[in-house]
């Protein structure tokens, strides 16, 4: 079987900015954009972990200004397109025509993945604005493959270019990554179809290869799998399997494995230890993690306790001061006078 190379997003300053506490400075942003350019990788997905918009008390601010760091990233990327992603209620669209004229290309809106229709207003008017649309569906583990599809409907129907499955939480296996890609690949007729990973249960890359050997139009990625949770497919490890499997890439997987030694090695080393594996076994979003542990810390309960009930109440993104809530109700369960 000949495998054809989709269109790689590599996300190291966007889903990596979760790990870092958006803290990446102007000098890293700068870095790792030139590199990841100069490499060949066609896209670079840079904004707040929590999308345009996200820089804020709840979700944590950014170090610095999102507009001057698309302005960073666009004077670095001489060759690649510029995406970011924007969250409907976290983002406008007067933020996402700040981030067209900053020179952004693509603006990729995620919503919850039964929610595609909050992403209407926000696609149309990208369209409008001259930029190639990505809807994300995100916790795509959470739903069936014929209700991922019928909103992956939706959101072609407003002018998407292309819809991801998006394993939000790493709590997905090759087999279920085969049935909701292909779900999407048998009822969109004009939109291209994308996958985005996460690897809090190891098998990021055996489920993006997945994803590839259906065919998949567009893939993500980030150096040293920088991101939320256990974080992402590793941009250069994909590439070295691919190359090994003889299929024609177009980057230079050297150049993005120097550039992740020398750019991103230092800032934070992302793992699954117990909570990142407790999240993706539970299907808790992986941007809590951060949140989580300090909950857990400051209430005095245990992490997997609390990431466990977490995913059975099927906590969403954007529901990040329901932890509290959660970490005081077990303490409450358990007698802890000091949580009343």
């Amino acid at each position: 079987m000949t495998l054809i190379m989709p269109r790689l997003t590599d996300t190291t300053l966007r889903d990596g900015s979760h790990a870092v506490g958006h803290n990446f400075s102007k000098e890293t942003i700068a870095n790792v954009v030139a590199a990841l350019d100069n490499a060949g990788v066609p896209v670079i997905e840079a904004s707040h972990g929590a999308r345009v918009g996200g820089s804020s008390m709840q979700h944590g601010f950014s170090a610095v200004d999102e507009m001057e760091l698309f302005a960073i990233a666009r004077e670095n990327a001489k060759n690649a397109k510029l995406a970011a992603l924007l969250a409907p209620g976290i983002g406008n669209i007067r933020h996402m025509k700040a981030a067209r004229d900053a020179g952004l290309d693509i603006i990729r809106i995620v919503t919850h993945c039964t929610e595609a229709d909050c992403s209407q207003q926000h696609m149309e008017a990208a369209k409008e604005l001259g930029l190639e649309t990505v809807g994300f569906l995100m916790m795509s583990h959470t739903q069936p493959a014929d209700i991922l599809a019928s909103e992956a409907l939706k959101m072609e129907s407003y002018g998407c270019d292309c819809v991801y499955v998006v394993d939000s939480c790493g709590a997905m296996l090759p087999g279920e990554v085969t049935t909701k890609v292909k779900a999407l690949q048998n009822v969109l007729t004009t939109a291209q179809v994308g996958f985005h990973a996460h690897n809090n249960l190891g098998v990021s890359i055996a489920n993006s290869l997945a994803a590839i050997e259906l065919g998949v139009d567009q893939i993500d990625t980030s150096l040293r799998g920088l991101g939320a949770g256990a974080g992402n497919t590793p941009t250069e490890v994909l590439l070295a399997v691919l190359n090994k499997m003889n299929v024609e890439t177009g980057i230079d997987m050297f150049a993005c494995a120097e550039a992740a030694e020398q750019h991103v090695s230092g800032l934070y080393q992302v793992a699954i230890d117990e909570a990142a594996l407790v999240m993706g076994y539970a299907g808790v979003y992986s941007s809590f993690l951060r949140h989580a542990k300090h909950v857990a810390e400051e209430y005095g309960v245990s992490s997997k306790e609390l990431l466990l009930e977490l995913g059975r109440r099927q906590t969403v993104a954007g529901q990040e001061d329901w932890i509290i809530s959660v970490a005081m109700d077990i303490k409450k369960a358990r007698g802890d006078a000091s949580a009343a």
